[in-house]
Order: C-alpha cells, then sequence, then structure tokens
C-alpha cells in the first residue's frame, strides 16, 4: 500500500517547484480524467466532468492497489497552436466556434485489463456549452497586469541602465556597488512572474470557487484496440469483443446550488461480438466447434450526483448497460446461417457476458493546482441485481506546467 502513494508524493513536489510557471489566469474549474480513460472505464467516476484544460497533462490509473502502466497522455492542439502563446485577448476576440474548436481535446494512452490483455487507444473531446469561461472574463485583472507591467518595464530599463553604468565604471568600490544592485535588480525579475502570478490566482479564487459547478455539454468520440500478450507483454491476437472497438457520447451536466453537481452520460459503443457455438450435422448427429462474428452495440446510460467545491468533492452515480442485439442466438442469426445439411445446436451459443448495472462511489482531491486525485469503488450488478465484482480504483492528474 505505500509504494501506491510515492507517485503522489512526487507529483506534490514536483508541483511545488514548479509553482511559478503557472499560467496567468484560472484556464480551468477542474481538471478531469483523460476522455480515453472515460470510454475504457478506467476512471473512478464513468460520468466525466467537463474537459476545459488549456495545457498538457498526463494520466496515471490503477486499479485494485496494483502498480501498473496505465497512461494516458493529452493535449489540446488548437489551443497551444493558436492561442497558448498569442494572450488572452485574442482568445476574448475569437469567434464562439473558433472558441469551441480550441477545447478540442486529444487524448492517447494505453492500460493492462484485469485478463493481461493489452488496451491501447485514443479519444477526442470538445466542449459544446461551456456556462462560465474564465478566460472571457474581461478587466478583471487589468489594473494587476498594467501594475506589474509597469515595473516590469521599470526593471528592464533599470538593468539596461546599470549595465551602461558597469561599462564606464573605473573605481572599485564604483563596480561593487553597481554589481550589488544589478544583483538586486535581477533578483526583483526573477520573482517578477511568481509575484505576478500570485496576484492573479488570488484574484482568480473566488471566482473558481463560485463557479466549479458550472453546466457544461461536451461530445466525444473514441476508438480501442485490446490485444492479447504473452509473459514478456509482447501484443497477441486482437481481441474481438466490447473491449475492441469505438464509441461516441455526450457528457452534461448542470450545477446545484453552490455545492451539487448533477451530470448524465449517454453513449453508443461499435464493435464486433464473437460468437461461439456448436454445428450439428442432421446426417450423423456429430458437432463441430464453430465460431462467428456479429456487429454489434452497446448503450450506456449514466447519472452521477457531485457533492463538494473545488478543492474536494464526493460523487455517487448509476449505470445501465445494454446491447442491441438483445441475445446471442439474436446475433447468430444476423451473422450465420448455417450450411445446408447442418443446425446450430441453440443451447450452445456463447458471448462476452455484459452486466448490466454498475453502481459508483467516490471522490476528487484537488491536492494542487495541477494535481488532482480521483479515487471510487466500483460494484457491478447482473440482471437480478446481485453483486458480481467489487473494484477499488483510483486516478492521478497531473498539468504538465
Amino acid at each position: 500500500m505505500r509504494c501506491c502513494f510515492l507517485p503522489l508524493l512526487l507529483l506534490s513536489l514536483g508541483v511545488a517547484a514548479q509553482e511559478e510557471k503557472d499560467k496567468l489566469s484560472p484556464r480551468e474549474l477542474t481538471i478531469p480524467t483523460s476522455p480515453l480513460f472515460d470510454l475504457m472505464g478506467q476512471a473512478p467516476s464513468q460520468v466525466a466532468r467537463t474537459a476545459d484544460i488549456r495545457d498538457f497533462k498526463v494520466d496515471w490509473s490503477f486499479r485494485n492497489w496494483k502498480l501498473s502502466p496505465n497512461l494516458a497522455i493529452e493535449a489540446q492542439p488548437v489551443w497551444e497552436i493558436a492561442y497558448n502563446r498569442k494572450g488572452i485577448s485574442k482568445y476574448q476576440r475569437a469567434k464562439p466556434l473558433a472558441r469551441r474548436l480550441s477545447t478540442l481535446d486529444v487524448s492517447l494512452g494505453t492500460v493492462q485489463n484485469e485478463q493481461n490483455d493489452r488496451r491501447i487507444g485514443w479519444a477526442l473531446k470538445m466542449n459544446l456549452y461551456r456556462q462560465h469561461d474564465p478566460l472571457l472574463l474581461k478587466g478583471v485583472y487589468d489594473d494587476i497586469n498594467e501594475a506589474f507591467d509597469a515595473e516590469l518595464m521599470q526593471l528592464r530599463a533599470k538593468e539596461k541602465d546599470l549595465l551602461a553604468r558597469l561599462d564606464t565604471a573605473l573605481h572599485p568600490a564604483r563596480l561593487k556597488a553597481l554589481r550589488d544592485e544589478l544583483r538586486q535588480n535581477d533578483q526583483q525579475l526573477g520573482s517578477f512572474y511568481y509575484r505576478r502570478n500570485t496576484a492573479i490566482q488570488e484574484r482568480a479564487k473566488g471566482y473558481v470557487i463560485e463557479h466549479w459547478n458550472s453546466a457544461f455539454i461536451d461530445f466525444a468520440f473514441g476508438k480501442i484496440y485490446t490485444y492479447g500478450t504473452d509473459s514478456t507483454g509482447s501484443l497477441g491476437k486482437l481481441r474481438v469483443n466490447r473491449n475492441t472497438g469505438s464509441g461516441a457520447w455526450l457528457n452534461f451536466g448542470v450545477g446545484i446550488g453552490k455545492r451539487g453537481l448533477l451530470s448524465g452520460l449517454v453513449r453508443s459503443s461499435f464493435y464486433e461480438e464473437e460468437l461461439t457455438f456448436q454445428l450439428r450435422d442432421e446426417a450423423t448427429g456429430n458437432e463441430e466447434a464453430v465460431s462467428a462474428i456479429a456487429a454489434n452495440r452497446l448503450y450506456t446510460f449514466g447519472v452521477n450526483m457531485r457533492y463538494g467545491g473545488p478543492i474536494y468533492s464526493f460523487f455517487v452515480e448509476f449505470l445501465r448497460e445494454a446491447k442491441s442485439l438483445k441475445t446471442p442466438v439474436q446475433a447468430l442469426n444476423e451473422a450465420f446461417t448455417a450450411p445446408g445439411g447442418k443446425v446450430v445446436v441453440t443451447s450452445t451459443v456463447k458471448w462476452d457476458v455484459v452486466q448490466p448495472y454498475s453502481l459508483n462511489i467516490g471522490g476528487d482531491w484537488r491536492i494542487s493546482r495541477n494535481v488532482i486525485l480521483n479515487y471510487g469503488l466500483r460494484c457491478v450488478f447482473d440482471n437480478n441485481l446481485k453483486a458480481t465484482t467489487f473494484i477499488p480504483i483510483a486516478n492521478i492528474s497531473c498539468m504538465m506546467r
């Protein structure tokens, strides 16, 4: 158990060391789990919160408290290319469509599931509606920026003047005094961005606290490939089941008061289903094992109730999953026609069973501005509401800034 907290400790220390590199404005109300982990069911909460990050991010997920190389890397390329180095004013002047495109989120990653299969995938996610956008705040930081811009100009002018005077000074005592003064000026310049960021972050705290549960609508699409592996980790045969396929989904939510967030999920997954069955020869009565592939869909509906704030929150959520083809025999009828003189033994038709109900309970803790810990307990039920699995899941998300 102790080794599970080592990465958390290292991430926290790294955040403290990078604090002065923070951006000038509150760029995200939350740090969401990677959309790829959402599609894989690897996130503690399967009903995701809005994706409004503005930097590179890495997610590390583990289940059953085992350290495993489950990683997802996430970025927003449109934002990085068009706006990140251009200043907030360009984003604020952009058309609504351009601002929506800037939220396009790309994630790549891999996990190893309980059967030691290697799952590799990618996902895209884009915000369609956001009730409150921190980057559209106009005039809130103007006085801070003006004061610090004036200070920066003054410090740079003083630096230029001191360097010019050093070139002409001859007396040792005068040279020492100028060097000391230049050193003090350099120290002021060195702490300038940290002091400006701190002032802006302090002013932004109230906005983030007030709007952490803003209403949103997100759309996402992704694809996953699942391979069997050997003892060395080499990729083997591609799995033909629900673990390999693509999916499209909507996340949406609305705030309830200052502490609540009610959110939902509607997802359709597209995949190929492998069916195994016995084929009987009507003349001899002999049976042989046969397999067939059927196209199928998996529909997922979820609702999540979250209570808390921007630093920590707790949630409870319920999910319902159902295949478009209800029974394996129905799937086989659409995918396979028995040859002449042979019949399918319907009682032997098998496929991967999807348990229809899931109950997730957990929460998140925003350890710092750049790091959040998500955790949860997942209980899966069959059609008779009998518990079949109980899984602990945790995820650490770290903004790379």
